[in-house]
Order: C-alpha cells, then structure tokens, then sequence
C-alpha cells in the first residue's frame, strides 16, 4: 500500500510550503459566501442606517478587500500571490447580512483561502459594529462556491436548497 503524499509536509513530516515556481501563471477566481445571523432589531438598523456605530456594510466591505490582500499574514502555509480584484457584496435579509466575496489573480496558485478570508473578516466586521446591539450574533454557513482557473478548471459547489 502505498503512503499518502502530503503536498505541505517534506520527507521528514515537517511543515513546508509547496514550491509552486515552475507553474505559469493563469487567471484564477474563487467566490466564497457566508452569513451574519443577528437579531430583527438590528436587521431593522442596519436598514434604517442607524447602528450607533456607523455604515456597517460600507466597513465590512472594506475589511473584506483588506482581509484578501492579507490572507498569508493569516494562513502560514498560503503563498504571497498578487490580487487582482476582489468584490465584497453584502446583502441584508430577514435573519441578518449575506456575504459573498470574489477575489481574481493572474499567478501560480488560487485564490479560494484569500475568498473565505475575506468573507470571515467581513462577516466579523459586521459582528465587531452591532455587538453592543446583539451580543448573540454570529458567524453561519462560510464556504466556498465557486473557482475557476488553474489545473483543475473550474469547480462550483452544489448548493444545498
């Protein structure tokens, strides 16, 4: 039988990060969504524009660009790639805020960890302004839907309805 080939671990078992310097770059994406789940006094905040904290989604979506620039800060294993284009839409529903980010590059390796960062940091930014509302709120449902690019192609995952 043979033994698995873990790509992130050198012969010894050690840690490593994948050298990816023979690769050519291509275009890559990955989109990723998630949610905040807080109460309906809030939601009706964030609708009015009367959290005392301020524009809620406005910082969010800035926190979640900044997250995906600083995805390898975060993840010791991730490879300092170029961004392109990241897109952080948030949207208020009955239970809360969705979030779906798009993060775009032209390099060696994908976009997905810089995707889900970046809708976690969003997400915790919304929770971070309406605490002092809701202390209940909380982070659901963050995963990835959707990359393109690279030797695999494209992959979308089969949403649950």
């Amino acid at each position: 039988m043979t033994e698995p080939r873990f790509t992130h671990l050198d012969a010894a078992g050690q840690a490593r990060m994948v050298d990816v310097t023979a690769k050519e770059p291509t275009v890559r994406a990955a989109t990723a969504r998630g949610r905040v789940v807080c109460a309906p006094e809030v939601v009706s905040m964030l609708r009015d524009g009367t959290v005392p904290k301020g524009d809620v989604l406005a910082v969010a979506r800035i926190a979640g660009i900044a997250a995906a620039k600083r995805t390898p800060d975060l993840l010791p294993l991730a490879h300092v790639i170029g961004v392109h284009g990241v897109v952080v839409d948030l949207q208020l529903v009955d239970d809360g805020v969705e979030v779906e980010a798009t993060v775009r590059t032209a390099d060696r390796t994908g976009v997905e960890m810089e995707a889900l960062t970046s809708v976690s940091v969003a997400a915790l930014s919304v929770i971070d302004m309406v605490k002092g509302t809701d202390r209940s709120a909380h982070l659901a449902d963050v995963r990835l839907v959707r990359k393109e690019g690279g030797r695999s192609g494209t992959w979308v995952r089969e949403e649950q309805a």
